[in-house]
Formats: C-alpha cells, structure tokens, sequence
C-alpha cells in the first residue's frame, strides 16, 4: 500500500487539500463479518468507541473484529486537516490524515486496556511516519481517545509499554496520544477488505514483545 508516496513530513494546515463538505461515496449498511452496521456515529447504549492508527488499515481491523465484545469496525482517516479526504488523497501526504481503525466494542466483555495492549503488541510503535516497508504520514502510529478514562488509560499503558522497549533497547514510542479528531469512513472498498480479499496485503504481526503481567 505505500506505491502513491513516500511523504514522511506533515505539512502545514494551509497547504493541505481542501478536501469536500460530504462524503462522495457510498457505504455497504451491514458489516461483512460482523453483521453490524458499519456507519456507527453513535455508539449503542453500553459500548464504546476507540479509534486507533497503527499502519495500513486493512490488517488492523481484521485484527480487531476478531476479538471478542467488538461489536463493529470500520477504516478511515484521522488526525488530519482535509476534510472527507479520499485514499488517494491521504496517500498524496497532503491531508496529513493516518489511516485509521474505528472500533465500537462493549467494554463488559474486552476492555479499553485490551485493545491498547493489542495495539501495541501488533505493530512497531517506534517508527514515526513509517510501519515496516510502508512510508509516509498516512502510517504513523497513533491512539485517539474518546473519553477520560480512555485518556488515563492510553498515556499509562504507553508509559509502561515504553518504559518494556526501553529496557530490551528497542528505542522510544513515537505513537501520537490525543484526543479523536473528526473521523473520515474511507472508501467501501477498504472496508472489511481482508474479508473481501482474503489474500490480500498484511503487515501486521506479534512484535514478540508483550507488557509486563503486572501492566
């Protein structure tokens, strides 16, 4: 997925695209694996939402509707400035957008610190505007929070999961930490694409390194 750029700066917000007021295209209803809707603006009473960036969106979400009390998922953009950015936009590196996993989940059944510790142990998170052989800003590592206590939660298991790559001398995390900026459903086509494509591209792996059982 990194043939469009190997952009690896952000740029500043008034170079960017100017992007489009709506969404072009259209969205299937229903979820392909999970049967659930995939436009979901609003999580359903008792779940909640995270939005996380950890390189090409297609491996990270099949990851994430596999794990049981995931309700929904989608891929989009997020964290940019252009406005209902389309891939090939986002791949120019001038929307500053990273491709983004939205999870709606029920946090009785898989916690936020769950999804975290999958995060991390799925993907380097030390590679700035890069994950693996794909290059650019659309790649880079990011956790956007949607509530306090998703905040405490993300800056400590950050810290911890650091602190681990710090002592096996595996460098520092240059993961983004924030709160969700507005969030862009990409086009249908990348949505549930390793369902769709079950050969298709994956680049995400287990790290081999794991959070320490007291984290």
């Amino acid at each position: 997925m990194s043939f469009f750029t190997r952009k690896s700066e952000l740029i500043a917000p008034d170079q960017a695209l100017p992007g489009r007021t709506e969404r072009p295209w259209h969205l299937a209803e229903r979820h392909l694996v999970l049967d659930a809707p995939v436009v979901t603006d609003e999580a359903p009473p008792g779940h909640e939402v995270a939005i996380f960036g950890l390189g090409c969106f297609w491996g990270a979400e099949e990851i994430y509707w596999q794990k049981p009390g995931v309700w929904s998922t989608s891929v989009g953009y997020a964290g940019g400035t252009t406005p209902n950015p389309s891939y090939e936009e986002v791949c120019s590196g001038r929307t500053n957008h990273t491709e983004a996993v939205r999870i709606v989940f029920d946090p009785a059944v898989i916690s936020y610190a769950d999804l975290v510790k999958t995060f991390f142990e799925v993907h380097d998170p030390t590679q700035g505007m890069r994950q693996g052989n794909d290059v650019g800003t659309q790649y880079r590592s990011a956790i956007y929070w949607t509530t306090p206590e998703q905040e405490q939660t993300a800056r400590e298991l950050t810290q911890v999961y650091g602190d681990e790559l710090r002592r096996q001398r595996l460098g520092e995390i240059t993961t983004e930490v924030r709160e969700a900026p507005t969030y862009y459903y990409a086009e249908d086509q990348h949505q549930q694409y390793l369902a769709k494509n079950p050969f298709g591209y994956r680049c995400h792996s287990n790290t081999g390194v794991k959070f320490p059982e007291t984290a």
